[in-house]
Parts: C-alpha cells; structure tokens; sequence
C-alpha cells in the first residue's frame, strides 16, 4: 500500500466499458514519516469516495482489482482507504482530526 494525497480529479468522456461509472482520482505519493511528496502523481480508482487534499491508502496491480467495485476491471491503482492517523515512531506524523500533520 502507498499513503498518498488526493490532488485532483480525471474526467474521461471516452473510456473503456469496464471504466464507465468508476470516479478517478489524481494521487501524490507521500513519504510516510514526513508526510511531503515522494515521487510521481498518478491516477488511481476511488473505492471509497476521497475527497480532494484527504490522506488516502493505495493499492496497485493485482490488489487494485480485489474490491466489489474495481473486480475484473482494467485498473491498476484503487484508493482503497481514508486514512485517520498515522502513528510511526512513536508519535504521531498525521491526524486527520486535527486537519493536518502534527508539529
């Protein structure tokens, strides 16, 4: 699984039968312990219903197909969770609650 930030959206007019009804999200992978941007934006599958700038868990290839809505689908990304805290260390490096990382 990669934590990533829910940046944006992909609108497809034209997209395969298998994609019709499935919203897309654009997600930046974060470094898990500083929670700052670590690598390339990229468009996953929205499973659980994110919203923009929200800390999401993503799974990739086969995984990406294993919920109800992603089954036998081209997909190869799906937001498969909304994260709530994020404990590492011993302390706390992300709290939704507190709407955004701690100091």
């Amino acid at each position: 699984m990669i934590v990533c930030r829910i940046t944006g959206t992909v609108v497809c007019t034209q997209k395969a039968e298998g994609l019709v009804g499935l919203k897309m999200q654009i997600v930046q992978p974060l470094n898990l312990l500083t929670m700052k941007e670590d690598g390339t934006p990229f468009v996953a599958v929205d499973a659980v219903g994110a919203g923009d700038g929200e800390i999401v868990l993503v799974v990739s290839g086969s995984s990406a197909r294993q919920t109800a809505l992603t089954g036998n689908r081209p997909v190869d990304a799906t937001v498969t969770a909304i994260v709530d805290t994020i404990d590492a260390n011993h302390k706390t490096v992300f709290d939704r609650a507190a709407g955004r990382r701690p100091v």
